[in-house]
Order: structure tokens, then sequence, then C-alpha cells
């Protein structure tokens, strides 16, 4: 079958990806109307791909401190490299001040872009070199085969997306053949020493993504919760060989707010002790120069376009930038609605 059973409306739907590809496309636009968020099973990317990637990602965050603040990006509109724990507060992406995060994380994106992409005039802004570890080249071997499966996997999934929303299935292709793509790999570690959360601080606070859709993997500990329409949080903890996938802000302004960029944070664990748990997401944020404005499918009379046109880059360095300078995003937020 394409979709899990349901328990509730907050419930977080497992999809098989062997069904058919409109059967699949149908669970997801239920799960995308409903709720923003869905688990893939079947979802092509090798288990040795992903052990690999976290054993490799574990290696790295066990380096001290120092070590890895060597490779730190040269500055913070720069999505590579090495972010330091409490250097982002991910509310700000929403225009709100909280204290830092609790988080430490390693971000890269594509090495293989080709020349004719870089030579659009604001592509370096957008396809900066990876910072890659020197000397840690099974690192970068992980993490790159990793990278290149999602990236696969993520065309696969606005192909169903596309039919979905009642569009041929190669719809989303002109905006997301050069895509911005980005994979943050996230360590949340509390270590020997540390002073417990100050009042409101979390592990990650309050967002919705920014792109079109993100693929998630994440360690099965709990944290990560999902916010509701009326000020409810609920939690999700993957599934066995489950991959979590959800939605941005801007396919959820193509779409006119038909499916949800849901809102969500990682609350720090009870207790004592270590409590480790470590994500990986790849954010298909699509092409920098895609004019993102609502689908024909998504609009009639009694339902205009709720949100002005953008440039997806556009869009996406406002978001980035909030965060890491602690001061609140200028772009327009799709979560007006759920922040209570």
């Amino acid at each position: 079958m394409a979709g899990g059973g349901r328990v509730s409306d907050w419930d977080v739907p497992v999809i098989d990806l062997a069904g058919t590809h409109h059967e699949v496309a149908d669970a997801v636009d239920e799960a995308c109307c409903r709720v923003g968020f869905f688990q893939i099973v079947d979802h092509g990317v090798p288990t040795h791909v992903i052990e690999a990637m976290r054993e490799a990602t574990a290696g790295f965050f066990a380096l001290p401190a120092h070590e890895k603040r060597r490779w730190l990006p040269p500055d913070p509109s720069v999505n590579r490299g090495y972010a330091a724990e409490g250097s982002e507060a991910l509310s700000y992406s929403l225009g709100r001040h909280a204290p830092p995060d609790l988080f430490e994380a390693f971000n890269v994106g594509p090495d293989d872009v080709p020349d004719e992409v870089m030579a659009y005039p604001a592509a370096p802004n957008f396809f900066p070199r990876n910072v890659w570890p020197e000397g840690l080249d099974e690192f970068r071997a992980a993490v790159s085969a990793y990278f290149i499966a999602v990236r696969a996997l993520s065309h696969e999934l606005t192909s169903l997306f596309a039919t979905a929303l009642g569009l041929p299935a190669d719809h989303f292709v002109p905006f997301t053949d050069h895509s911005t793509d980005v994979m943050r790999i996230v360590n949340y570690e509390r270590r020997a020493g540390q002073p417990p959360p100050r009042p409101g601080q979390l592990r990650m606070g309050p967002h919705t993504d920014y792109g079109i859709v993100t693929v998630l993997y994440a360690d099965p500990v709990p944290g990560l919760e999902i916010a509701d329409t009326v000020g409810g949080w609920h939690p999700i903890v993957a599934a066995d060989g489950a991959l979590v996938v959800n939605l941005g802000d801007l396919l959820a302004k193509w779409t006119n707010d038909r499916w949800r960029s849901t809102l969500h944070r990682v609350v720090p664990p009870p207790g004592d002790g270590p409590a480790r748990r470590r994500s990986v997401a790849f954010f298909h944020d699509g092409n920098h120069d895609a004019l993102i404005e609502c689908l024909q499918t998504c609009t009639s009379a009694d339902n205009p376009p709720r949100y002005p046109p953008v440039l997806a880059g556009e869009h996406l360095l406002a978001k980035v930038i909030g965060p890491r300078t602690m001061t609140p995003s200028s772009a327009t937020s799709t979560a007006a609605d759920r922040m209570r």
C-alpha cells in the first residue's frame, strides 16, 4: 500500500514508494494537505550508504571543538562548513527573538555544479565551494555519496508532487535543474559539565523550512516536534528504515497553502546524560533564479493567490541570514497562523 494508517490529524503517515506513481501521489497529496510531513520507505537510498554516512559524521563530531572550528565558513551568508553550537537561533527565521540553539552542524552543497550554471551572475552566492575538512577523505566520500543519493530521491519526490497537484510529472524540472541544494548534518549532544538550557532555549528553535522539500535522516531519538494550528506540539520519531519528508515555504507559496510548510522544533531531552541525537537534513530548494508564484491548479476566483511572486534565491538568503546573525528575517512567513 502507498499510505499508512491514519491515527489523528497530526499523525505522520508512512508512505511506501514502491506503489504505483499515481497511488503514491494520492497518498502524498493527503499527507501534504493534512500535516505537511510524511515518512517514506522503499526510498532507494542504499543502507550501506546511510551507514557509511552515519559512521563518518560521528567521527567528525567527535573531534575536539578547536579542530572543528578550523572549518568555519568565511561569512554567515556562506552556507557551507562547520557551525558551532550556540552560533544560530532558528526562531529568527520567523522574526522571533530567542536564545541560541543547542546544536552544531556541518553544511555541504554540490561539488558537481556545471560551468554553465556557474556562469549565472548570482551563482557564486548560491554555489560556494564546499569547506571539506582536510585529511578526512572518508568523511568527504561518505557524505558526498549520501548527498548524491538523496538528491536523486528529491527529484523523484518533486515528480510525485507535480502529479499530486494535477500537473505534468516533469512540471518542476525547469525550476529545479540547477537547484541550490544544501545538506545540513546536525549533532545534538549534551556533554559532561554543560549547564542546563536557559529559559526558552531549545536544541533547535521553532521554524519552517525555507525551500521546496526536506528529506531527513534522524536517529530514533525523541526531540523533533511539529506544531498544529492551535498551539499544540506533536512528537515524531522515524519508523525503522524510514526517511522523514516535510515541505518548505516555497512549496507552500506555490500551492497557495493547499500544502503545509509545517512549523517544527527540536526540544532538549529530560533528565541527565548525553542524550545524543543526530539528524541529516537534505534541503531541495530550487533554482536560485526560479520565480515562485501561485500554481494555476491551486487558485480560483474564490481562492486568489495569498503570496506575492518571489525569486527562490532572494527568499532563501533572507531566511538563512537571520538565524546566523540573530536578527529577524525579512522573508515572508507561511506560518503566521501557527505562531503562538
